[in-house]
């Protein structure tokens, strides 16, 4: 099934697939530099429902069976769903997965949700339970906002350090039925916690614990920032970019030229004023889904170290004082073919 690997790294004997994969997204992400490469645009924000909330579990349906429907699969042939969101109980993942008839485990990372329902599902798959399985997440501006911000109507103004939530939703499908790219193994993050207080500043928040599991992954795999083509961060922005490269460098590893960040990726921050770039569940799932895979299954990269990254801000915690503890996941993806 797999090898323990340091402290926290599995390096998988029989490595699950990656089949296919999809990206959902919102008419401000297809204005911005990955528009083209995006599966579905849906210009609505409310995706013709009610409300922002039904809106995001319509982008998590459509996400889900386009995966589905791009592997070749039938929705009974998935043996379980790994999928999370950023709202209150998942609201947005219960409604769009309730009619698949799929058995689900609902998760909750935040914004590195992407990277463990992958990281799972591929463990799930390699142990011999699953023969495919999906990872999915969404996230929503409107909903993100209304949830842990001010509502849009207040029309407050946003700190350079802020990012903007990405509206649309990613699905991945992990098989044992061979494709270009295997997941060679994973990195599971644990919570660091620097006492970031700001909620406008997650990147800050999310830095410490992408360093961390950046770092251990290269420890555990015995491994260089040059042995890799990209190492991918979820949703530090500009901001977490800088700090995350330093904290690396006190620590003995120079990833400046491997990094890359999915938050800055999906806009151009100047021009669609997202200040210091994306972030929510779906910034780091749509752009592996629309950028990293077809690089990787055209072989202009042969590894990626992606690495989704989450802050675990509660309207809760928040509103009692209490810090962003910050989270991250790495999972390794390589060239099969």
């Amino acid at each position: 099934m797999g090898e323990f690997l340091g402290r926290q790294s599995v390096q998988f004997d029989n490595p699950p697939y990656l089949l296919a994969a999809s990206s959902i997204v919102g008419k401000k992400e297809s204005e911005g530099p990955l528009g083209s490469l995006f599966d579905e645009i849906i210009e609505d924000p409310m995706a013709g429902q009610d409300n922002w909330e039904e809106g995001e579990s319509e982008f998590v349906r459509r996400a889900i069976q386009l995966a589905i429907t791009k592997a070749g699969l039938k929705n009974s042939d998935i043996r379980y769903l790994f999928a999370g969101d950023l709202l209150g109980q998942l609201i947005a993942t219960s409604f769009g997965v309730k009619d698949f008839e799929i058995p689900l485990f609902g998760i909750y990372g935040a914004c590195s949700s992407a990277g463990e329902g992958i990281s799972l599902a591929a463990m799930m798959v390699a142990a011999g339970y699953a023969d495919h399985a999906v990872a999915a997440s969404s996230s929503h501006f409107g909903s993100a906002e209304k949830q842990f911000r001010f509502p849009l109507e207040y029309g407050n103004q946003r700190p350079l350090s802020s990012t903007w939530t990405v509206t649309g939703s990613g699905a991945f499908v992990v098989s044992t039925r061979k494709s270009q790219i295997k997941i060679g193994g994973i990195t599971t993050g644990k919570i660091v916690d620097y006492g970031i207080k700001d909620s406008m500043n997650m990147g800050a928040a999310m830095a410490p614990a992408a360093a961390q599991v950046i770092y251990q992954h290269l420890q555990d795999f015995k491994r260089n920032p040059e042995d890799y083509d990209k190492i991918i961060t979820g949703d530090l922005g500009t901001i977490g970019q800088e700090i995350l490269i330093r904290l690396l460098k006190e620590n003995g590893y120079d990833i400046s030229k491997q990094h890359m960040d999915c938050g800055i990726e999906i806009y151009s921050s100047e021009d669609q004023d997202t200040n210091a770039g994306g972030s929510g569940c779906a910034c780091s799932a749509v752009t592996l889904s629309s950028l990293v895979v077809p690089k990787i299954c055209n072989g202009q990269w042969k590894r990626v170290l992606f690495v989704p990254t989450g802050a675990l801000l509660s309207t809760v915690s928040f509103n009692e004082g209490q810090s962003v503890p910050g989270i991250a996941h790495g999972v390794l993806l390589e060239r099969s073919i």
